[in-house]
């Protein structure tokens, strides 16, 4: 069957304390065939994306043909994601081995604008769980940075069900509980954006995109994931994507040589992205989607407070390179 797959808006504002109730309810009413009720509390942007009330009647019902029934509920929990407040339902069906999982993420004003049902992905088979990374690798930002999504478990981070990303990181900066300041609505309210974007290690620039635009908050390319985007190749068959990086920023092009902290370009919204933010992976191949991800281990830096000198960073964790 086809499943909904619609954007998880990074949405800011919305009261921790108010959204399991305004999740819960946008869940039950989906799953009680209430398409309108659900309807009218989608934004605009996300009733664009989706087209009409009859497109949640067909996956509703292309729901029970797949997976049959809802027979219990296993878990609920609200979570922040950046500055986004989603509401992860999760429950076993008659017709599915695997449990079921309903996310919705809620704006500032509890409304739904983003909205995803899906069998409840599991981690990327990997050959490389037990791999050193032989880089002499080191966090590319300054400052103190967010992981939004890193580590090994779907739960961490929801890369890890693609081979190719499976120990991929997103980081964005956090001041005051909130990844901006100011206007949601514009790109310079996000705190990371314009930041300086550096090389983890030395290596060579195989691949420098620097023409796409940045993306209207909550808005997503996906046509083109990566954006602006800078691939290292790092050297022992080991390749390093930057992404997401602001249109007109990127300083380096193919062929060139870098040197650890060499400014690469600036955090931008370009491509898959709803708000700014820095995503970031290791590769055994330069080309996205082919070949297998490989784990990113950083050197002398600092996490919620403690010198670590070699180490994989954790979603929840602020980091910063050691002094």
């Amino acid at each position: 069957m086809k499943l909904l797959a619609l954007p998880l808006v990074l949405a800011a504002g919305t009261a921790l304390a108010e959204a399991p109730e305004a999740g819960a309810t946008a869940a039950r009413a989906f799953l009680d065939g209430e398409a309108a009720a659900l309807w009218d509390r989608m934004t605009p942007d996300l009733q664009a994306v989706l087209g009409t009330p009859q497109a949640l009647r067909d996956l509703r019902t292309d729901l029970a043909a797949a997976f049959g029934t809802e027979t219990a509920l296993l878990s609920t929990e609200t979570r922040t994601e950046g500055a986004a407040q989603v509401f992860d339902r999760r429950s076993a069906w008659s017709g599915s081995d695997q449990p079921l999982q309903i996310l919705v993420t809620l704006d500032s004003a509890g409304r739904v604008a983003g909205f995803l049902v899906r069998p409840v992905p599991q981690p990327a088979d990997s050959p490389y769980l037990a791999y050193r990374t032989k880089a002499d690798l080191h966090l590319p930002v300054t400052g103190d940075w967010q992981v939004v999504w890193g580590g090994r478990s779907i739960d961490q981070n929801y890369h890890a069900a693609d081979p190719g990303q499976r120990f991929a990181l997103d980081l964005l900066v956090m001041r005051d509980g909130a990844s901006h300041d100011g206007d949601p609505a514009r790109r310079d309210s996000y705190h990371c954006w314009d930041q300086p974007i550096l090389a983890p290690a030395p290596g060579v620039v195989l691949r420098a995109e620097d023409g796409l635009p940045d993306q209207p908050i909550g808005s997503t390319e996906a046509r083109r994931p990566l954006g602006n985007h800078v691939v290292l190749d790092l050297g022992a068959g080991e390749y390093a994507f930057l992404a997401h990086l602001r249109q007109g920023s990127v300083a380096v092009a193919p062929g060139a040589e870098v040197t650890r902290g060499q400014r690469l370009g600036r955090c931008g919204n370009s491509g898959n992205s709803t708000e700014p933010h820095l995503h970031l992976h290791l590769q055994t191949t330069p080309e996205l989607g082919r070949g297998f991800g490989l784990p990113a281990q950083f050197q002398d830096y600092v996490a919620e407070g403690a010198a670590i000198a070699r180490g994989e960073p954790e979603r929840g964790q602020t980091i910063r390179p050691a002094p």
